[in-house]
């Protein structure tokens, strides 16, 4: 991380868990937890929780987010949620291009600039998820990934727009997989990540981008990972639905 030029964020993605109860109840036990932390604390939920959890986080520092929304407003898109939605519930966040959607959803390079650009005319954050298969890094392509990825989904952002999203690089090897790439391997991906940005709005614009590590971060090596130049936080999906998992990799962004 370097505090002195962007804020590093700690993103939790529950993925698909959780009833209201039960989100309410983890959102109680983080909150003391992360209290006096020293960088953003964000919770991306699913969407039954959305309401239950704007309430539960109401006047602490975790903001609440939504795991994705559709690129239209209004329309005959059965099941889709629409950005203007999730604002008028109180969403601050949402998380887009993950590699989920993508692979079991038909998420393509083209939607999800779809609809990261309906997000942010909606005033939502976005968190910009890319990343790269095993086979692609083995073939040594993950710089050629990273870099289509982020081009493709930035493609009509100005540079205004920029401060309002943040980019996750999640190599796709690494999550659920109990696999995790090394610091180095995070620390390149994102330098890629970030080389890209300024290509396309300025080394300026780019060095004030918080660009998160997400591929198995865990209380036992958010310290390393975060000690990267250039990882400003993390994605985290299981670890985010243990309150005192999450505390700790939290308080490993804030040191």
């Amino acid at each position: 991380m370097n505090p002195n030029k962007r804020s590093a964020v700690i993103a939790g993605n529950w993925k698909m868990n959780l009833t209201r109860p039960q989100a309410k109840a983890l959102i109680e036990e983080i909150k003391p937890l992360v209290a006096g932390a020293a960088c953003g604390v964000v919770l991306c939920v699913p969407y039954t929780d959305l309401e239950t959890a704007l309430s539960a986080a109401a006047g602490s520092n975790i903001k609440i987010g939504a795991q994705n929304c559709h690129w239209e407003e209004s329309g005959a898109f059965t099941g889709e949620i629409s950005p203007a939605m999730l604002t008028e519930l109180g969403a601050e966040y949402v998380i887009l291009g993950h590699s989920e959607r993508r692979q079991y959803f038909g998420d393509t390079d083209e939607t999800v600039n779809k609809r990261l650009l309906a997000a942010l005319e909606a005033g939502l954050k976005v968190i910009l998820c890319v990343g790269e298969t095993l086979s692609q890094r083995e073939e040594g392509k993950t710089r050629e990934v990273l870099s289509r990825q982020a081009t493709a989904a930035l493609a009509g952002v100005t540079a205004s727009q920029l401060s309002n999203i943040i980019v996750a690089y999640e190599p796709i090897w690494a999550i659920g997989t109990g696999k995790t790439a090394t610091a180095a391997q995070a620390g390149e991906g994102n330098a890629v990540v970030r080389a890209t940005v300024a290509a396309l709005y300025g080394g300026e614009a780019a060095e004030a981008l918080t660009i998160q590590y997400g591929g198995s971060m865990k209380a036992s090596n958010a310290a390393e990972l975060l000690a990267q130049p250039d990882v400003d936080g993390g994605l985290i999906g299981g670890a985010s639905l243990k309150a005192a998992d999450f505390a700790a990799i939290v308080q490993a962004a804030s040191r």
